[in-house]
Formats: structure tokens, sequence, C-alpha cells
């Protein structure tokens, strides 16, 4: 039974409660005072405020948990996507920069072979320069982009040992300074890349620009060739000297095929070779004929036809053409061919007739000496004889006549023909 105390009276000191418990002949009493009762209440409310706290954390624990797993595993994935696109950045800078590389060494084999070929062309030009002779150092039209030939092509050489030397350096730029596979790198095998193009390109262009002057100087000499042939058959044809063959004005005619590039040099060389060929005929034929002046320097005084005779007076055929010369002067073939008699030979006195094939003879009379035999082989400008006046004379000179198939020609347009392509034969 609790005893309650009366209310206290106002202005009066406050009693504390006082709790009595009586079970039996057992009575207990309690003092509550007021500090414990707060106390208590602020142990009962922590209590329950813990009970709520825990019971909460244990009904949102698995979302919170749940939420972190998540957030970690999208942390996780963003870590390992960005490493991907970082490995696939790096593979695409690695892949592009072995795609250069090999296209580097591409370009820089392509380079070396076209070198090679070139250097083997200036092989195959040596001969064939040589054997053109003069030709290959004539005077070249000034809007023909070719250089002057110098020995053993040094000017082709040295440019094509210049370019050997940038495309070695290219090797060497891409065996030894090796492009990278960081990224920080990629700025400088970007920069080295664009320098090796503009390299490239001048390599390449100073390549072209020799192929195209082997082409131009090959082209040049064709043409120069056949001019000469040309002005060689010309000259001939005025004296009626035709060789067979129409050579540099041949009808043409074909379907249009287009040329391989590869092949123009080949073709080139095929027609420069045909075109010394044709000279190399045209002037094996032009030095069998009897062009040449058989005493050079020496004024006529007599011509060829009809004239008055220096014995009897009257007038008669004069076959050949007389040249005043002294006595013992020299006497030279006029071309090539084989002694078809030396010896006396009545009013010609002392005589060499030569024969020269295809119908033409020439002969030399009123000689002094003979200084070469029957059926010897004589080359144009040989010393026949001396001049004289043996036969049917009236002083030392020579008489010099042309014949084809016995009927006797004017020597004069021989001559004239021999004058105009005299340096053409020689070079």
């Amino acid at each position: 039974m609790a005893n309650s105390v009366s209310p206290a009276v106002f202005g009066k000191r406050k009693e504390p409660h006082t709790i009595i418990i009586a079970q039996g002949d057992s009575v207990r009493h309690f003092t509550v005072r007021p500090w414990v009762a707060a106390l208590a209440g602020s142990v009962l409310a922590a209590f329950v405020v813990g009970h709520l706290l825990a019971t909460s954390y244990l009904v949102i624990r698995d979302d919170l948990m749940g939420a972190a797993a998540a957030r970690q595993a999208r942390t996780t994935q963003a870590y390992e996507d960005r490493i991907s696109a970082l490995r696939a950045q790096v593979d695409r800078i690695t892949s592009r920069q072995l795609l250069d590389q090999q296209l580097m060494e591409n370009k820089v084999a392509e380079l070396l072979a076209r070198q090679n070929t070139l250097s083997s062309r200036h092989g195959r030009l040596g001969p064939i320069l040589e054997r053109a002779g003069k030709a290959a150092t004539a005077e070249l039209p000034t809007n023909v982009p070719v250089p002057k030939l110098r020995p053993k092509n040094e000017a082709s050489i040295s440019s094509q040992s210049a370019d050997h030397k940038r495309s070695s350096m290219l090797v060497d730029m891409m065996t030894t300074g090796s492009i990278g596979n960081e990224q920080s790198h990629a700025a400088v095998s970007i920069s080295d890349a664009d320098r090796a193009d503009r390299l490239f390109i001048n390599v390449n262009r100073a390549l072209r620009a020799i192929e195209d002057e082997q082409l131009a100087r090959l082209e040049v000499l064709a043409e120069d060739t056949y001019g000469t042939v040309d002005a060689i058959a010309d000259a001939l044809a005025s004296a009626g000297l035709k060789i067979d063959g129409n050579y540099g004005n041949t009808a043409t005619g074909g379907p249009l095929l287009p040329a391989d590039k590869s092949s123009r040099f080949e073709l080139k060389i095929q027609e420069l070779d045909n075109a010394l060929d044709r000279l190399d005929t045209v002037k094996s034929k032009a030095i069998r004929y009897p062009i040449a002046n058989p005493a050079e320097g020496r004024s006529v005084s007599s011509s060829f036809g009809h004239r008055l005779d220096p014995i009897l007076g009257r007038r008669a055929m004069h076959a050949g053409m007389d040249f005043r010369a002294p006595s013992g002067a020299q006497i030279r073939a006029t071309g090539a061919g084989v002694v078809k008699a030396a010896g006396w030979n009545g009013g010609y006195g002392r005589m060499v007739e030569i024969d020269h094939g295809d119908g033409f003879t020439t002969r030399y009379a009123h000689m002094s000496r003979i200084l070469v035999a029957k059926g010897q082989k004589i080359a144009p400008g040989t010393v026949l004889g001396m001049v004289g006046s043996s036969g049917r004379s009236t002083g030392p000179h020579l008489h010099y006549e042309v014949r084809r198939n016995g009927k006797a020609l004017n020597p004069l347009r021989f001559i004239r023909a021999g004058r105009k392509i005299s340096k053409l034969i020689e070079s």
C-alpha cells in the first residue's frame, strides 16, 4: 500500500515521494528522489532509442549493404571500362605505328628496287652510249631537261648515291629509332612519319627525274641518230645513190595499245639500238660509194663533159675530172672496195681501178707510181699512188672517173654529196 503524501503547501519545501511496499509482516519503503526518477527515465529512454535504432539497422542493413555493393560494382566496372578503353587505344596506336612502319619499309624497298633498276639501266646505257659515240654528246634541245653526259654517267650515279643514302637513312630511322608503344611517344612518331613521308616524296621525285632524264636522253639520241641517217640518205640520193630501205620515214600503222610504263625504258633502248643499226648500215654503204675527194685541196683543171681535146684541139667527151697537182702528190681512194686493175692501160697511162660494189668503179689515171696491187682490199683514204703524167697527158695531173656498170658519171655530184656527209660518217 502506498502512503501518499499530502500536497505541498505553496511556499513550503516539497517532500520527496516515498513508496511503501508491504507484504505480509514485511514492510519496505523507498524514497523516490527527483534526480533518481530523471536518471531512470533517461536510461529507459536511451534503451528505447537504442532498441529502435537497432531494430532500424537490422531492417535496413541489407538494403545498405546491397547499395554499397552495387556502388562498388559500378566503380569497379567503370575502372575496368576505362582500362579496356586505354588498352584499346594503346592497341590502336601500336597497330597504327606498326602499319606505318610496314608502309615505310615497303616504300624503302620500292625505292631501293627502283634505284637498283636505274643502276642496272646505267650499266646498259654505257655500251649503247659508247656505241652512239659523238651522238651522245650532241647538243640537246633547250626544252628537254637532260643533263650533259659525264664520264661513266657521274651525274646520275652521284644523284643515285645521294638517293641511296637517303633511303638508307630511312631504313636506319625505322630500325634503330623504333616506334614505342607508349602513348607519350605518339606525337613524336607521327612527326617522324610526316618527315619520312616528305623525304620519301623527295627521294621518289629524284628517282623519277633520273628515270625521265634517261628516257629523254635515249629519245634525243634516237632522234639525232635517225636525223643523221636521213641526212646521209638524202645526200646520197642527191647524187643518185639510193640506199635500200627508207630509214626514219617508213610508213607505220596498227592498233593503239597503251605502253606499259615499266617497258618504256626497254622500248627506248630498242629504238635507239635500231637507229644505231640503221646508222651503221647506212654508213657501211656510204663509205663504199666513191664520195670522197681523191685529191683534197687541189683545184680542178678540167671538168666532166664535152670539152676541147687538149691534144687534138677538137670537141670530145671528157669522162672524168682532172685535178691539178705536182708530180709525186698522193692520190687517195674515194671509197672502200677491191682493186680491180693496177697497171698500164693505154691512154690512161699508169692506172688503178677499184670496184666498190653495186656496179660502181673508180679510175685513177696518169700516175707516176702505183702503190697497190690487183685484188687488194682498199679502205676510204688509202693512198693508191702518186700523181704523174703517164699516158695521154700534157702534164702532171690526176684524171679521176666514176662509173656505174661501165657508164661514166659526173664525179662532182659524188664529191658534193661526200662533203655534206663527211662529218656525219666520221662521227
